[in-house]
C-alpha cells in the first residue's frame, strides 16, 4: 500500500484566517490596512529613536534617508508580492511559495522572534513616556510592573475581537499622527544650528557610522509588511494590501525624517544621548516650559499602545498561517473570536519574559531590543525580495523588458538593503538573532517527523515503491493562493 502524506488544508486555496471571512465580517478595508500598517510602523520607537542615533550625530540623518529608500523598495515588493501570492502570512507564504517549506518556516520563526521581541522595545520605549508622569526616578521594579501594563492592554483588546482592535487601531493611529506631523513640520521653524553638534560624533569611519545608523534606523520601518501579513483579513487585498504598504510607508518616512530633524536641531547632542523622552524634551525647548513636551508625551503613550495592538495581531497571524500547513505547532492555528488566541497569549508572555530580563541585564535596553528585533525582521525580508527577484528572473520572461526592469532593480535594491541592514546591526546583535533563529531547528525536525516526511517526500515503509510527487499534495501554502502566471517560452 503506497504511503500518502495529507495535503495541507484547501490543497491550495486560500484559507479565510476568520470563520466569517467568507460574509465579509470580521475583515477591514483600505483605511483600516493603512491604519494598520502606520499604526505598527509608528510606535514609541519613533519617540525614543533620536536618542539610540544621537551618539551617531547628525550623519545618522543621512542613514535615515537611506534606510527610507530601501524601505520604499521593500514596500513595493510586498505590494507586488501580495498581488501574486494571496492570503494571510506575509513573507512566509512568500518564501514557501518560491524556496519550500524549509524557507517558509525560518522565515515564520524569525518573523515571530521579530514581533514579540519588537514589543518588547515598543513597551521599553513607551516606559520612558509613562515616566514623564510617574516613577520619575526610573526605579527598576516599578518599570518594569509599567511595560507589563503596557504589554497585556494591547493583549486583551485582541483578545476580545478584530472589530475592537480595528477600532482601537484607527483611533490611536489618528491621536498620533497629528502631532508627530506637527513636530516635523512646525518644530522645523526652531531649529539651531549648534544643537546639531559634530556631525560624525561616533569617533568611527562615515561608512561606519552610517552602517550602524542605519541597523538602528531600519527598526523604525519594521511593520511596513504588516498589511500583506494580516491580508487574509484585508477586502480586496490585490489591491488594498499594496496601497496600504505604499501609503503607510511614505507618510511614515515624512513624519519620521523630519522630526528627527526638529528633535535634532532643538535639543543639544549631549542632552539627546542621556534623554528618556526626546520628543517631549524637544517640545519644551520650543515652547518652554512643560506642558508641551507633555503633551508629546501623552501622544508617544497612546502611540506606544497603538503599535502594541497591532503588533500584538501580527505576532500571531503569522504563526497562524503556518500551523494552518502544519507548519508550526498546532495551537497557534486555533482562534477565538477570530484571533488567534494561543499566539497571542504565548507571545506577549515570551516579551514579558524578555523585556523583565533587558531590564536586570542591559545597560541600554532600547537599543539592544531594537538591534535582536532588526536581525530576526531582515532574514524575512531577505527571503521576500529575493522570492521575487527569483520570481521575475524565471516567470517574468513575457513581461515588457523596461517594466521587467524596473521591477528587478526594485527587488534587488530591497535584497542589498536588506543584507546592508544586517551587516551594520553588529556582532553581538547577529549572534543573539542567529542563536534565536536556529532554536527553531528542533521544532522544525519535531514538526516534520510527525508529518512523516524526510526533506520534501513521505517516509516510505521497507519495501514501499516511491510515491510520485504528484501524490504528495502542493506545496503552496493552503494560506496562501498564488494567481495564474502568464505563460513564458
Amino acid at each position: 500500500m503506497t504511503a500518502k502524506v495529507k495535503a495541507p488544508a484547501a490543497d491550495g486555496a486560500q484559507a479565510p484566517s476568520p470563520p466569517q471571512s467568507a460574509a465579509g465580517k470580521g475583515m477591514f478595508g483600505l483605511p483600516t490596512a493603512t491604519a494598520l500598517v502606520i499604526g505598527s510602523v509608528i510606535g514609541t520607537g519613533v519617540f525614543a529613536l533620536p536618542t539610540a542615533l544621537a551618539p551617531y550625530g547628525p550623519i545618522s540623518l543621512v542613514a535615515f534617508v537611506l534606510v527610507t529608500v530601501g524601505a520604499l523598495a521593500l514596500a513595493f515588493t510586498f505590494g507586488a508580492l501580495s498581488k501574486r501570492v494571496r492570503g494571510s502570512g506575509g513573507p512566509y507564504v512568500y518564501a514557501r511559495d518560491a524556496f519550500g517549506d524549509f524557507a517558509g518556516f525560518l522565515n515564520a520563526w524569525s518573523y515571530w522572534i521579530t514581533a514579540w521581541a519588537g514589543n518588547a522595545a515598543i513597551v521599553v520605549a513607551w516606559v520612558g513616556y509613562v515616566e514623564v508622569f510617574w516613577n520619575t526616578g526610573h526605579a527598576k521594579a516599578w518599570s518594569i510592573a509599567i511595560a507589563m501594563v503596557g504589554l497585556w492592554i494591547p493583549a486583551i483588546i485582541n483578545l476580545s475581537g478584530v472589530r475592537n482592535m480595528a477600532i482601537t487601531q484607527i483611533v490611536t493611529t489618528v491621536l498620533k499622527f497629528v502631532p508627530l506631523l506637527f513636530m516635523a513640520t512646525v518644530g522645523l521653524l526652531f531649529v539651531k544650528a549648534h544643537n546639531f553638534g559634530a556631525f560624525n560624533a561616533s569617533g568611527t569611519s562615515a561608512s561606519a557610522a552610517i552602517s550602524a545608523a542605519a541597523a538602528i534606523a531600519l527598526f523604525s520601518y519594521l511593520g511596513i509588511e504588516t498589511a500583506s501579513v494580516a491580508a487574509g483579513r484585508v477586502r480586496d487585498p490585490q489591491r488594498n494590501v499594496g496601497r496600504a504598504t505604499i501609503l503607510g510607508t511614505v507618510g511614515c518616512a515624512i513624519v519620521y525624517i523630519l522630526g528627527t530633524v526638529t528633535v535634532f536641531g532643538t535639543v543639544s547632542n549631549a542632552a539627546l544621548q542621556t534623554s528618556t523622552a526626546p520628543f517631549t524634551d524637544s517640545a519644551n525647548a520650543i515652547f518652554g516650559g512643560r506642558w508641551a513636551g507633555q503633551a508629546v508625551a501623552v501622544a508617544a503613550i497612546v502611540s506606544g499602545l497603538g503599535a502594541l495592538i497591532g503588533w500584538t495581531l501580527i505576532v500571531a497571524e503569522m504563526p497562524m498561517a503556518a500551523a494552518k500547513d502544519r507548519l508550526f505547532p498546532a495551537a497557534f492555528g486555533r482562534t477565538r473570536k477570530g484571533v488567534p488566541a494561543f499566539g497571542i497569549i504565548s507571545s506577549t508572555l515570551l516579551a514579558s519574559v524578555l523585556t523583565a530580563v533587558s531590564y536586570s541585564q542591559f545597560e541600554k535596553v532600547f537599543t539592544t531590543l531594537v538591534l535582536l528585533s532588526v536581525v530576526t525582521a531582515v532574514i524575512p525580508y531577505i527571503f521576500s525580495a529575493g522570492a521575487q527577484l527569483y520570481w521575475l528572473l524565471a516567470r517574468g520572461r513575457q513581461t515588457r523588458w523596461p517594466h521587467l526592469l524596473r521591477d528587478c532593480g526594485v527587488s534587488a535594491t530591497a535584497l542589498a538593503f536588506s543584507f546592508w541592514s544586517l551587516a551594520g546591526s553588529g556582532y553581538q546583535a547577529v549572534y543573539y538573532g542567529l542563536f534565536c533563529l536556529l532554536l527553531g531547528l528542533p521544532v522544525y525536525i519535531w514538526l516534520k517527523a510527525a508529518r512523516h516526511e524526510y526533506g520534501e517526500s513521505p517516509v516510505l515503509a521497507a519495501g514501499e515503491p516511491p510515491v510520485p510527487r504528484a501524490a504528495t499534495g502542493p506545496r503552496r501554502p493552503a494560506a496562501a493562493q498564488k494567481t495564474p502566471a502568464a505563460p513564458t517560452t
